[in-house]
């Protein structure tokens, strides 16, 4: 687990073991959560207002449910500022993940603007549970020891493997097979151990909270009992997504990992449940 060859985050290189387990095969798509939803009414965190107390001189009308939302800048522009290229949309949701304006989500994609405590309700009602970063980590390889899920080479053979950014980021985006955004599950190939998506398209949720580098002094748990959900704990993400570029987020690979705190709902991230056996 773990890699030292890109990023000091996935450091060290190290050994984990995870108990037996099945894994979905896709990330939740959207009409699969659209099943939860009907079934149990859930709100997500981005259909919610914010809490004034929590945001301390934000105006009322700020403080209206939404999330935030991928634009593509006008050109090159400095990447150390992410705020170019990310905005705060009143009403967009997983129902319309780009604004009560935009298109609806595709029922085949998978699900977005879904917070960790999102995730953690749906996996709760399909009586599973979220992946820990190691269960992830070890799902995502498919058997592989390389840099990447199907090899060493980032396209073998020139054929695109999972669906990232294609082009210059964060201005043009020549689309991943088309796709300029999520891809249907299963629009690309699987891994060794046929799980689809498991690299690219959205970034997925695990249990594991975030740390700048692997935590492995001490004995650690199989998996990672329940939390109460708290806003300012980071969450591990793993899996990279459809805005990952070389220049600026090479991580579509199952050692990449990054951060998130656990209220946030974005454009790019979602999530996909596991079963201990």
């Amino acid at each position: 687990m773990g890699s030292t060859a890109f990023y000091p985050e996935e450091a060290p290189v190290h050994t984990a073991v995870v108990a037996p387990l099945a894994v979905e095969r896709h990330p939740v798509t959207t009409a699969q959560f659209a099943e939860f939803v009907a079934d149990t009414g859930y709100l997500t965190v981005a259909e919610r207002p914010l809490e004034a107390a929590q945001y301390p001189g934000v105006p009322a009308a700020d403080l209206a449910p939404g999330a935030l939302v991928f634009r593509p800048t006008a050109g090159p522009v400095d990447l150390r500022d992410w705020r170019q290229w990310w905005d705060w949309a009143p009403g967009a949701s997983w129902r319309h993940p780009f604004g009560p304006d935009g298109p609806h989500a595709a029922p085949d994609h998978p699900v977005v603007q879904v917070s960790y405590v999102d995730a953690a309700a749906y996996a709760e009602w399909a009586g599973r549970r979220l992946p820990t970063e190691a269960e992830w980590e070890y799902a995502g390889r498919g058997g592989s020891t390389t840099s990447y899920a199907w090899g060493d080479e980032v396209t073998p053979g020139g054929r695109l493997m999972a669906n990232t950014w294609q082009g210059a980021f964060p201005y043009r985006n020549d689309g991943a097979l088309g796709w300029r955004g999520t891809s249907p599950v299963g629009a690309f190939p699987a891994n060794g151990y046929g799980l689809l998506d498991v690299i690219g398209n959205v970034w997925e949720w695990t249990t594991t909270p975030y740390s700048a580098h692997h935590r492995v002094d001490g004995a650690k748990s199989c998996c990672t009992p329940p939390r109460t959900p708290d806003p300012a704990v980071l969450q591990t993400l793993k899996g990279g997504s459809h805005l990952c570029a070389p220049e600026y987020c090479h991580r579509y690979r199952p050692a990449a990992r990054s951060s998130q705190s656990q209220d946030s709902a974005a454009t790019h991230i979602g999530f996909r449940c596991v079963v201990s056996l």
